[in-house]
């Protein structure tokens, strides 16, 4: 089954980290991916640009309207996600667990609507 694995981290606190600490966190997230490409679940992922870059789009009474930056009414933001093959729920969370920034912002583990998925499919060929 694919989960989604949805980081959220606060961005003053990710704005804020000292460029000695940058060299960590990558070196932390490396060998993560290593991990994750090492049991073969990993389907895809990135980090993500901060939300003040963001653009929302909504579509009312057929018209495209855009905003700059997102709503958010929490301090996280989304940062970032990993796409992963499990084999079920409980190994998603271990995986989400072992995610770097998981001791100081959020990991969401989604279930991807497979169904979905392969309807849509269906429906674009």
């Amino acid at each position: 089954m694919e989960y989604a694995l949805l980081i959220y981290t606060d961005e003053s606190q990710a704005a804020a980290i000292k460029p000695e600490e940058v060299e960590h966190h990558a070196e932390a997230f490396g060998a993560y991916v290593r991990e994750l490409i090492e049991r073969g679940v990993l389907r895809g992922g990135a980090p993500l640009q901060p939300s003040a870059v963001t653009t929302t789009v909504k579509v009312r009474d057929g018209k495209t309207l855009t905003t700059d930056g997102p709503f958010v009414e929490t301090k996280e933001a989304l940062a970032g996600f990993y796409l992963l093959e499990c084999a079920d729920l409980d190994e998603a969370i271990e995986l989400a667990a072992k995610i770097p920034v998981a001791t100081v912002g959020s990991i969401e583990v989604r279930p991807v609507w497979q169904e979905m998925v392969e309807l849509v499919g269906k429906h674009s060929q």
